[in-house]
């Protein structure tokens, strides 16, 4: 793996190498995904289901396009109970770090006769898309669902692609069960997304559209936004590990493989102020990637976006942890808790060589949609926030406002708005 001695040069380098990921780089997507949007959007289902055909060679109408209550009891049939019981458990993890992040309305009153507030609701209906092409993936239902379930959103919808037989993933059908999908979908791709922005004879339109997707699905969720919310345009996973020399190099190296068998375009970097720590994992990342089942894979992203960089400095190395701000972040330094107080740009922070970043994939409950291609800097994680929408509140009774309607008929006036200012004028007339 590549050891690179850190400097400001290299770090611009890498910082443009990562950046070369974004869904703002898919120019050659771009075109097939409008068209497809704008079809699905004029044509709705005949569109959907003509997609379907091409794409997944599944051929679907308006009565089989929906999961059905015999299709999910079959999936339960074929999951293992072992499984089934670390998704509760799983589940349970990721309700109860949900839960402490709701919001409540707000009211405050005043003698003077003002009450201002703030008035919470949920989105009326969320669409979840879930990736099915290569694997399943129902971790990515439970962290996409619970938090709207949390949040009160009161139907959720799902799409997700199915096999040429019209099948979807059992895993994820259990999984969007368990977590209180209310209609699961057989489609994916942009068409899917499509369909859940503008809503065709069979899928309802929605407020918001969350969850994962590859290229053409990052650049539908970016066409459609707009006409609906989306929780992010998720570039490839990431992971950053900023460590010292007492860090266990065969860990590190297992870390930061787990994120590199995602994807060809997945990143991983180590931060180190050891050159002989670098070595150590470097090692180890090579005899791991002789062993591991997804090797070519993982060869392509350590080839391509895998990093080590040695630090003159810890302070050297936040720095540039901050700035690359990382999707996932592991810190295995001697006292991982100090270093944390001096991050201010990651999606998720892992602390200490026990938390390696799996752990949130899949089972400690806070969430695993993450900011990625550095939008950490301004991005947060999936959350319940997610889910809701405020709207401000404000009551003013006639004495409370007779004492202010000349600051405001100033106000008004100065910005040229005489009919602002009138309509608080003709109250005091």
């Amino acid at each position: 793996m590549r050891i690179v001695k850190l400097t400001e040069e290299t770090k611009k380098d890498i910082l443009g190498t990562l950046l070369k990921r974004s869904p703002d780089n898919y120019g050659d997507f771009e075109a097939t995904v409008k068209e497809i949007v704008a079809d699905v959007h004029q044509n709705k289902d005949e569109a959907l289901f003509r997609y379907t055909e091409k794409f997944d060679h599944a051929k679907l109408d308006k009565d089989s396009v929906r999961v059905s209550e015999t299709e999910i009891e079959e999936a339960y049939k074929s999951v293992p109970e072992e499984l089934l019981s670390v998704m509760r458990k799983a589940i349970t993890n990721i309700r109860s770090y949900h839960e402490k992040q709701k919001t409540r309305s707000w009211f405050d009153t005043d003698p003077a006769g003002i009450m201002l507030g703030q008035k919470v609701t949920p989105l009326g209906i969320a669409g979840v898309y879930v990736p099915g092409g290569k694997a399943a993936y129902p971790s990515s239902v439970l962290m996409n669902v619970i938090p709207a379930k949390v949040a009160g959103v009161p139907r959720i919808i799902m799409t997700t692609p199915c096999n040429a037989e019209g099948k979807v993933y059992a895993q994820t059908l259990v999984a969007a069960h368990e977590a209180g999908v209310d209609e699961i979908y057989k489609c994916g791709g942009a068409q899917a997304i499509a369909a859940m922005a503008y809503g065709t004879e069979s899928i309802p339109k929605v407020d918001k559209i969350v969850g994962p997707g590859n290229i053409f699905v990052a650049l539908a969720k970016r066409a459609v936004f707009g006409h609906v919310s989306i929780d992010s345009v998720a570039g490839p996973s990431e992971v950053m590990v900023l460590a010292d020399e007492s860090a266990n190099p065969r860990y590190v190296a297992a870390d930061m493989l787990s994120q590199a068998e995602h994807d060809e375009m997945a990143s991983a970097i180590l931060v180190t102020t050891s050159e002989e720590f670098a070595k150590q994992v470097s090692d180890e990342v090579e005899g791991f990637i002789e062993v591991l089942e997804r090797k070519e894979i993982i060869r392509k992203s350590v080839d391509n976006y895998g990093f080590i960089l040695v630090a003159d400095s810890m302070d050297e190395a936040i720095d540039t942890v901050n700035e690359i701000a990382s999707e996932h972040l592991e810190i295995v330094t001697k006292n991982p808790f100090e270093t944390m107080t001096k991050i201010k740009n990651a999606g998720a922070i892992f602390l200490g060589e026990y938390s390696s970043e799996p752990l949130g994939d899949y089972f400690a409950g806070p969430n695993h949609v993450l900011p990625t291609n550095g939008t950490a800097k301004f991005f947060s994680p999936l959350s319940v926030d997610d889910f809701i929408k405020k709207s401000s509140v404000i009551f003013y009774g006639k004495d409370a406002l007779s004492k202010v309607h000349d600051d405001i008929e100033t106000f008004a006036k100065a910005e040229g708005l005489t009919a602002h200012a009138n309509s608080i004028h003709v109250r005091f007339e």
